[in-house]
């Protein structure tokens, strides 16, 4: 009974230290076998890909109208103030001849002058006018021309779209020729009025005051002179505009300027509501110098952009607003893409590092068009791989890693 015992413990004994052995075994070989690498992944995907220049700008209304005084004499104070609506015909300014000046000889002959340059100036806008009233019937002429044409193929869709931009840039000029011919008529009458000054004196319900009154509907913009006093001729007093034409006007570096086409979309946003759809509507053929924030100088160039949301949806916008606008350069539909974040270099190439098993591998690609967040990718993988982002020192060919999506 004795040894039936002893033989018991002795076996006890042998299996307990062959599992103490096989413990040790085991975590010797875990501690020498290689842990996987943490990593980030994503998938490459097939999809639209957009470009895009993103920048700030600024509101500016398109059709601005400065009102200046058109004799020597008194003005009198200006009630108005910036961001008051008016009306055509309405009272800016008022003006009370000075003691001797208004019937100078020498500003006479100044104002025949003057109502001279008025007329030829009201004759060159009604010009202007007829001229961009039939480029415009010429225009929609040519849309109504090619719209069958798209119905049965024989006409391509860009080539109506590119007309219908034109009626529409068409109709934007119809409207500023429209603008100058009131304008120009405007200064005519102040021409005439003032030279009627100065050859009747006396006549008139108010012979000791010159008015002033508003040549469009808008809003004041700026008050260039508040207060009463001597005012002399060519003084600008007050300056008008229509807030319902309102312009974007972004300034791009020139490199990628010359990437941006006339017609191109556009969104603007960041301005205290919804993004507004935009159109590219010209692309300033000068540039200016700028210093950046980090003390650099750039050569950059003027992008104006044309609101295509109806006026109500933008209505609180403002002259001089800020905003940012991110103008189309290419798109396609259908590209395979992966994130740039993936994107390392591999010598002169650019190459992504691809999750095969458990284990990295070094792809490299070629690349198309690339955006903020993602680059069109020619050749090098296909659509459903996996790729590593943000891929750190760590990772190279041939690394067990691992990943939360794997």
């Amino acid at each position: 009974m004795a040894n039936r015992k002893k033989a018991v413990t002795r076996w006890i004994k042998r299996v307990l230290l062959t599992l103490l052995a096989v413990a040790i075994v085991a975590a010797v070989v875990s501690a020498w076998r290689p842990k996987p690498l943490a990593v980030e992944v994503a998938e490459v995907t097939r999809g639209e890909l957009r470009v895009e220049v993103s920048e700030d700008g600024r509101t500016r209304v398109k059709d601005r109208y400065v009102v200046y005084a058109p004799l020597a004499g008194n003005l009198a104070r200006i009630e108005l103030d910036a961001g008051d609506a008016i009306d055509e015909g309405e009272v800016l300014a008022r003006i009370a001849p000075l003691p001797t000046p208004l019937l100078d000889g020498r500003t006479r002959e100044q104002s025949k002058a003057n109502l001279e340059a008025a007329r030829a100036a009201v004759k060159q806008a009604a010009a202007q006018a007829k001229r961009a009233s039939a480029s415009l019937n010429f225009a929609q002429g040519e849309v109504k021309r090619l719209e069958p044409l798209v119905d049965r193929g024989a006409s391509t869709r860009a080539e109506l779209d590119r007309a219908l931009l034109q009626v529409k840039t068409l109709r934007s000029d119809v409207e500023s020729a429209k603008f100058a011919t009131r304008v120009a008529k405007h200064q005519e009458r102040m021409a005439a009025s003032a030279l009627e000054r100065f050859e009747h004196p006396n006549s008139g319900s108010e012979p000791d005051q010159f008015v002033i009154h508003s040549p469009i509907t808008g809003k004041v913009l700026t008050i260039h002179r508040e207060s009463e006093g001597v005012t002399n001729p060519g003084a600008p007093l007050v300056e008008l505009g229509d807030p319902r034409a309102l312009e974007i006007v972004v300034d791009v570096l020139t490199r990628d300027a010359v990437r941006i086409q006339s017609g191109a979309e556009a969104m603007v946003e960041r301005w205290g509501g919804d993004p507004l759809p935009a159109k590219v509507v010209l692309v300033e053929p000068s540039a200016f110098t700028r210093m950046s924030s980090l003390g650099v100088e750039e050569q950059r160039v003027n992008v104006i952009l044309d609101l295509q949301a109806p006026y109500e949806a933008w209505s609180k916008l403002g002259e001089g607003y800020r905003v940012e606008a991110r103008m189309t350069v290419w798109h396609e539909e259908d590209v395979v893409k992966v994130p740039t974040a993936a994107l390392f270099r591999s010598g002169d190439d650019w190459a992504v590092f691809c999750v095969e098993g458990e284990h990295a591998k070094v792809c490299p690609v070629v690349l198309g068009e690339r955006s903020r967040r993602e680059a069109q990718v020619l050749g090098g993988v296909e659509p459903g791989q996996t790729v590593i982002v943000h891929p750190s020192d760590a990772v190279a060919d041939g690394t067990l890693v691992a990943a939360p999506d794997l």
